[in-house]
């Protein structure tokens, strides 16, 4: 039994599969990370045009006391 573990063939099929293994297990981290990063891009939008509707909100009310006083 100790021969047929020792042989070379056996010993390659077993590193090729952990580094097939490894090799499949980044790329699906790698694509969970990919659509979190998407998702954040869009709430960066969203929170940019919030913004923006929150400045012009602001810069309306500014005008209107500068023209009541």
């Amino acid at each position: 039994m100790l021969e047929w573990l020792t042989n070379p063939w056996v010993i390659i099929i077993i590193v090729v599969s952990v580094v097939v293994g490894n090799i499949a297990a980044l790329k699906q981290t790698a694509n969970m990370d990919l659509t979190g990063r998407g998702k954040t891009e869009r709430d960066l939008d969203k929170l940019n045009r919030l913004d923006k509707l929150n400045q012009e909100k602001a810069e309306k009310e500014e005008s209107k006391d500068n023209k009541d006083a």
